[in-house]
């Protein structure tokens, strides 16, 4: 099987190219901006003719992307999560290669969801901010798009290689911190917020079951069970040996505080305020019985293991 992947060198990407690369019967080739992409094309810049005549000439079975953006203002988030996206449909819809299209999509599209809810594939999406509408938008280019194609919404992705402005990212950082410096107590705020943690490893190998499968349309990729931050927490502190105490302060319930000593904030001076990044609010659980059904998929890796993963590169920056 031939597989085209786009954006295998993101967090996502890394992963799923790993998963790909071990199942003898792929062929996989990488497309990207990087110079370490097997072919080297930008998406959000590149004319669908021109990718057109690449997927002619490659004839991938399979197309996975896993490329975008989650920070950046509007119009940069719209240019590589929608306008991209409108490039691979466009260019597949004129290609002759009859590709199957993976798209990765995210938890955000649905916005926030009723505390204790689990949130179905039929749920009406409600975005809450530009990365979460961008990638909506995307998400309804692939469905009305007439190709064979499926849009797994990944809930809150976490593992190795987990970005450190992320939350549980600056959780392990402020930890690290803490431990270099002795510290014995750590404050901390907004770990009431909740959220689906699954384990990009686990994500890797759904996007290959979706790759086998003849599923359409969208499917959830969680664990269907919410965990609160506060309980992440105490998690990694007990993952990374941290012997002393984590205080909560307090703040508002959708945003996660770390206060840190920094050259642009000092010690005794006030905490910086970080807005949980995804829009969603206090609460996202999935259900994920579609995954189940359809792809045959469940998640593997528990979320001590993935904070384990964390933790040990945290540790290790200098």
């Amino acid at each position: 099987m031939r597989v085209l992947l786009i954006g295998a060198n993101g967090y996502l990407g890394r992963y799923v190219a790993d998963r790909l690369l071990a199942d003898p019967a792929v062929q996989l080739t990488a497309l990207g901006r990087g110079d370490d992409a097997d072919v080297r094309f930008d998406l959000a810049t590149g004319s669908p003719g021109a990718l057109t005549r690449f997927l002619d000439a490659v004839h991938p079975g399979v197309v996975v992307n896993c490329a975008g953006a989650t920070r950046g203002g509007a119009r940069e988030l719209t240019r590589h999560n929608t306008v991209a996206v409108a490039t691979i449909c466009e260019s597949l819809r004129r290609s002759g290669c009859g590709a199957r299209l993976v798209h990765l999509g995210c938890a955000s599209e649905y916005g926030p969801s009723q505390p204790g809810s689990s949130t179905a594939e039929d749920a009406v999406p409600r975005p809450g901010g530009p990365y979460g509408v961008s990638k909506l938008a995307a998400t309804e280019l692939v469905l009305g798009s007439g190709l064979d194609a499926v849009v797994l919404r990944v809930f809150s992705p976490v593992g190795p290689g987990t970005p450190a402005g992320s939350p549980l990212g600056r959780l392990a950082e402020a930890m690290r911190r803490a431990m270099q410096s002795g510290d014995s107590e750590l404050k901390l705020g907004g770990l009431g917020v909740q959220r689906d943690f699954v384990d990009v490893r686990d994500v890797a190998r759904a996007v290959h079951a979706a790759s086998l499968s003849a599923a359409q349309g969208v499917v959830n990729i969680g664990t269907g069970r919410a965990v609160r931050l506060r309980e992440a927490a105490s998690v990694l502190a007990r993952v990374a040996g941290f012997g002393g105490a984590l205080h909560e302060l307090d703040s508002p319930p959708a945003r996660l505080v770390i206060p840190a000593p920094t050259a642009e904030h000092p010690a005794g001076s006030p905490p910086a305020t970080y807005p949980y990044p995804d829009g969603c609010g206090t609460w996202q659980q999935a259900d994920v019985r579609t995954a189940r059904d359809r792809l045959g998929w469940r998640p593997r890796i528990g979320l001590e293991e993935s904070l384990a993963d964390i933790w040990m590169e945290a540790a290790c920056r200098i």
